[in-house]
């Protein structure tokens, strides 16, 4: 099909097509501006007077580079980019994973307080040295080649070392209470420390209090009682205790300091929040352990050189399963509730009733059971309680949501 010009058509087509370019000092004059720069050999110059050499140079290309565009508009809407592809689906993680990772960080933790238990002629706060020691050297690198600041990020360094100094005294006072008591009764008396971890965020960080935490709490320290059985509340029946008595008393206290000390290095991660690696927790956490350990031991001269074969490989062990379980208990708290979690963690006093008849052959007494029995429920409480708040408070927050968009 042809298309028919009249001369006052094709005159006002060239002045469009024509680009005036001045000889003085007066700037480029365009008379239309074009999405692409003009070309001189394609659209001619005033000297000349000439048409473009081909009309298609220029308003045929023009025309085809605009359809594109148009219709690549048409496909990709605003915001989103041609060359980008399309946006793939998550791929949704197994619902059961951050569990799973809890029960592997509980098998690690109870591995590494028969490991305690087994090591002889070594006193606890050497052996708490020791694995701070194999801590940093396997968490160094990691450190190096994540490119992070050994120091930790600006603003939080006086949290993390607050942080590692009650983390690595809740560990040596835990080395310590297992080496004087059975391993099942130091296992429960530290795992009470969920109920201080409510008492200490309702006085530091003012979260509320309902009353049944009251009620969790009286049902810890009653567990703790029955385990420590003193005389001047059981009489003659503490006369059953399967090892002696002094120890006993020592190693219950150094567990209930133990589980304080954890109970506040908690309050600290919670105030650092996201912030901070967990490698750099870690780190602290080591090197500070590692200081007070030779300065403590060093003050009471009780170095003494680990006996050979099983014994150093017992320390080696110890570190390594420490390291794992916190590293599978920080990647369970990344994908999972903290109720879940703590519900989870009921687990380490199975294992460590299990691992102690098993591999110590040691029984424990009805005492201990129930002892056992009173703080799991103390503890569960708190945890269920926590998560059902978590809840409400994720319905409220979807609700709010709900009504603003409406609005």
């Amino acid at each position: 099909m042809s298309v028919h010009h009249s001369a006052e058509e094709e005159e006002e087509d060239e002045r469009d097509n024509i680009v005036v370019i001045g000889s003085g000092p007066e700037p480029h004059a365009f008379e239309k501006p074009r999405s692409e720069a003009a070309r001189p050999e394609c659209n001619g110059t005033s000297d000349t007077g000439h048409r473009a050499a081909s009309i298609k140079c220029f308003n045929f290309t023009y025309c085809k580079s605009q359809r594109v565009k148009d219709s690549v508009d048409e496909r990709n809407p605003p915001g989103v980019s041609e060359e980008s592809p399309p946006a793939k689906q998550k791929k949704r993680e197994w619902v059961w994973l951050g569990l799973c990772y809890v029960l592997l960080s509980c098998v690690f933790f109870s591995v590494t307080s028969l490991l305690v238990k087994k090591v002889k002629g070594i006193h606890a706060l050497e052996i708490s040295g020791i694995r701070c020691l194999f801590q940093c050297l396997f968490t160094w690198p990691a450190i190096i080649y994540s490119e992070l600041d050994l120091l930790g990020p600006k603003g939080r360094r006086v949290l993390v070392l607050v942080r590692g100094i009650f983390g690595s005294t809740a560990m040596m006072l835990l080395f310590y209470a297992i080496q004087q008591m059975p391993l099942a009764d130091a296992t429960v008396i530290m795992f009470s420390n969920p109920v201080f971890v409510t008492i200490f965020a309702w006085i530091f960080l003012k979260e509320r209090c309902s009353w049944w935490d009251p009620i969790f709490i009286v049902f810890t320290l009653t567990g703790v009682i029955l385990i420590a059985r003193p005389p001047f509340i059981f009489g003659s029946l503490a006369s059953g205790v399967e090892v002696d008595y002094k120890n006993r008393i020592k190693g219950t206290s150094a567990a209930f300091a133990s589980a304080i000390c954890a109970a506040l290095t908690l309050i600290v991660i919670r105030k650092m929040g996201k912030s901070v690696s967990y490698m750099i927790s870690i780190w602290y956490y080591s090197l500070i352990g590692l200081i007070m350990s030779v300065i403590v031991v060093s003050a009471i001269q009780e170095w003494s050189l680990p006996f050979c074969g099983k014994d150093r490989a017992f320390l080696i062990l110890i570190a390594i399963c420490g390291i794992g379980g916190q590293i599978f208990l920080t990647k369970a708290l990344q994908i999972e509730k903290a109720g879940p979690v703590s519900l989870m963690k009921t687990t380490e006093v199975l294992l460590a009733f299990l691992f102690q008849h098993l591999f110590l052959n040691h029984t424990p007494s009805w005492w201990s059971l129930g002892g056992a029995l009173c703080v799991t429920v103390g503890t569960t409480g708190v945890a269920i309680r926590k998560w059902c708040n978590q809840k409400g408070q994720g319905k409220q927050r979807l609700r709010g949501l709900r009504s603003s968009t409406e609005i």
